[in-house]
């Protein structure tokens, strides 16, 4: 199918009954002109795998490390060379648009690099070095952006790019993951008006019913491209698209255009990649899949709160029952791996997986360890828990009957976790670096997001990774040599076979086989605070190779029966 037939069949599914062909055509040639694409294009084949078991990724906002001597993005190059190097391959960076909340989600202006970050050439630079990822803010943008202020004046562009619903839509499935007013009165030149606000009320949700809202972000689209963006985020993608008496998320049409954006996307640039950002159930996240036609790559949203309540009770069922369940990636696609965030850890990905208990208990311990709950308006009014904030080393200060002195090392075992799994790994920087809650920031903001968005001084942290006795130095160094140790296995390929073993409930573990079924690897972790046995004859190795712990570099003799895994710790086993 050509790139015309392929647009043109994404429009009419989406717009059919809206535009007539004709006019559906003369939009097809719009978004292609401004995506410069002529149409000859060829699509990419598909099932390619876009990736490999070197790729790794950071996530970190651009001004996350300050120095007075340079701009944030140039301080970041800067560590991202001198400290971290080839650690990682991907580099995120979080919204670097100018803004007025929501630490950067509420965007002012698409086309323009937030002054006090730097400037493009800046951004480029990164990209140079690394594989750039950033956030296309899909949903919604500011309230005082120049686009909302010319809907307010009823001015072109902008005058139409917003959602305002009939008198008559009924509102009352809608899923939504705040407890703010759905609707926003805003005062304009022909009479008030009420437009969605799904987020926030300086976060106005744009019409993706009118093409020309999509042809807008066909114009951002190509200007990341030119900057040497790489990998596309689809921030809030989930909720696109209005229905009355829906539930106005994960809605057919939402799904018909994210194959719309990767279309023009890898017709523009066969290397590129989408991801789609979908804080949902489980079910719900994996069918942005689609058929292999839409996000290359998912987040795993459930991975974080079923492996932060496996150790903090010591018992792997819950995540060892996900991971049964979890069906492969297909080529061409892969989970994006992460335990940590700038948001919070989310509990709607959880739903089905855990029990009301058990979230109740995981909370409970995380409220001891520091952290806030965010809560969400659910059915008939009522406000459920949606996150927790807290930075990922507090939350694993401890298990579930109190803080310990075993935190290290069981924030090192969870990161061994993400490691092994299938999928890229995508480390939050905070993390990287062992950052705690930062309460004076969030009494700053009143948000509480902020207390897991630290920002650095570079003279800070370069004293606190170079305090050899300093956890942030035991974290940094003991992260990056796990994931050095990870690059160089075939094995740990995003798409290698993966297979969930069942060793009890103390002991988490799987197996993963090479693509050309050269190397196996057992992974087992001892997600306990007390010291487990395995048995050698459950892992069921094949007598005639030789099995070594990649981790210890201890060599598992023929004669072994058993090991003793202390407390949090992880062994890789290989067969070469």
């Amino acid at each position: 199918m050509s790139l015309f037939q392929r647009v043109d069949t994404h429009l009419t599914k989406i717009y059919g009954n809206r535009h007539s062909s004709d006019a559906l055509v003369e939009w097809r040639d719009q978004l292609l002109k401004a995506m410069r694409l002529n149409g000859q294009q060829a699509p990419p084949a598909p099932h390619r795998n876009l990736w490999d078991e070197t790729d790794v990724a950071l996530i970190t906002y651009g001004d996350s490390i300050q120095s007075p001597e340079q701009k944030p993005l140039q301080v970041l190059h800067n560590f991202l060379n001198q400290r971290i190097g080839t650690t990682v391959s991907w580099v995120h960076i979080l919204p670097f648009h100018p803004w007025t909340s929501d630490d950067g989600f509420a965007v002012l202006d698409y086309s323009s690099i937030n002054e006090s970050l730097g400037n493009w050439t800046d951004l480029t630079r990164i990209a140079v070095d690394y594989r750039l990822m950033a956030d296309l803010v899909l949903n919604h943008c500011s309230s005082r952006s120049v686009w909302f202020e010319n809907f307010r004046r009823g001015i072109h562009p902008g005058a139409d790019y917003f959602y305002v619903p009939p008198e008559d839509f009924d509102t009352s499935q809608v899923v939504r993951p705040r407890t703010s007013a759905l609707l926003e009165t805003v005062l304009t030149d022909s009479g008030s008006q009420a437009v969605w606000c799904t987020f926030s009320a300086d976060q106005v949700d744009f019409d993706f019913q009118n093409l020309a809202v999509v042809e807008e972000f066909c114009c951002i689209i190509r200007q990341l491209l030119d900057a040497g963006v790489r990998i596309f985020r689809l921030d809030a993608v989930a909720f696109l698209w209005k229905v009355s008496g829906s539930s106005c998320i994960n809605l057919p049409q939402t799904h018909e255009i994210v194959r719309l954006f990767r279309t023009l996307i890898e017709c523009a640039q066969s290397d590129a990649i989408v991801i789609t950002e979908t804080n949902v159930p489980n079910s719900e996240n994996l069918s942005y899949f689609g058929q292999a036609d839409e996000a290359h790559a998912i987040y795993n949203f459930s991975l974080p709160p079923l492996l932060i309540q496996g150790l903090l009770t010591g018992s792997s069922k819950n995540l060892r029952g996900w991971m049964m369940s979890m069906p492969p990636a297909e080529g061409g696609t892969t989970f994006f791996n992460f335990i940590a965030s700038h948001d919070g850890i989310g509990l709607r990905p959880a739903e089905g997986l855990l029990s009301q208990t058990d979230l109740e208990q995981m909370v409970t311990a995380l409220e001891g360890f520091g952290g806030l709950i965010s809560r969400r308006q659910a059915d008939e009014g009522e406000s459920r828990p949606y996150e927790v904030n807290i930075a990922l080393f507090d939350a694993l200060s401890g298990t579930v009957k109190g803080p310990d002195a075993l935190g290290l090392e069981r924030f090192i075992c969870a990161h061994a976790i993400m490691l092994g799994l299938e999928g890229i790994p995508a480390f939050y920087l905070h993390s990287l670096l062992g950052t705690h809650n930062d309460g004076a920031r969030v009494r700053h903001t009143g948000r509480n997001r902020s207390i897991n968005r630290h920002q650095w001084s570079l003279q800070e942290l370069t004293m606190a990774l170079d305090d050899t006795e300093s956890a942030h130095h035991h974290v940094f160094v003991a992260l990056q040599t796990l994931i050095q140790l990870r690059k160089r296995q075939p094995a740990f390929h995003p798409n290698a076979t993966q297979f969930t073993l069942n060793l009890g409930d103390s002991l988490f573990g799987f197996w993963r086989q090479s693509t050309d079924r050269r190397q196996s690897i057992f992974c087992v972790y001892n997600i306990s605070d007390q010291p487990q046995m395995l048995s050698v004859e459950e892992l069921n190795l094949i007598a005639t190779d030789h099995w070594h712990d990649l981790v210890s570099g201890r060599v598992l003799e023929g004669s072994m029966t058993d090991i003793c895994l202390a407390p949090y710790q992880c062994l890789w086993v290989s067969n070469r």
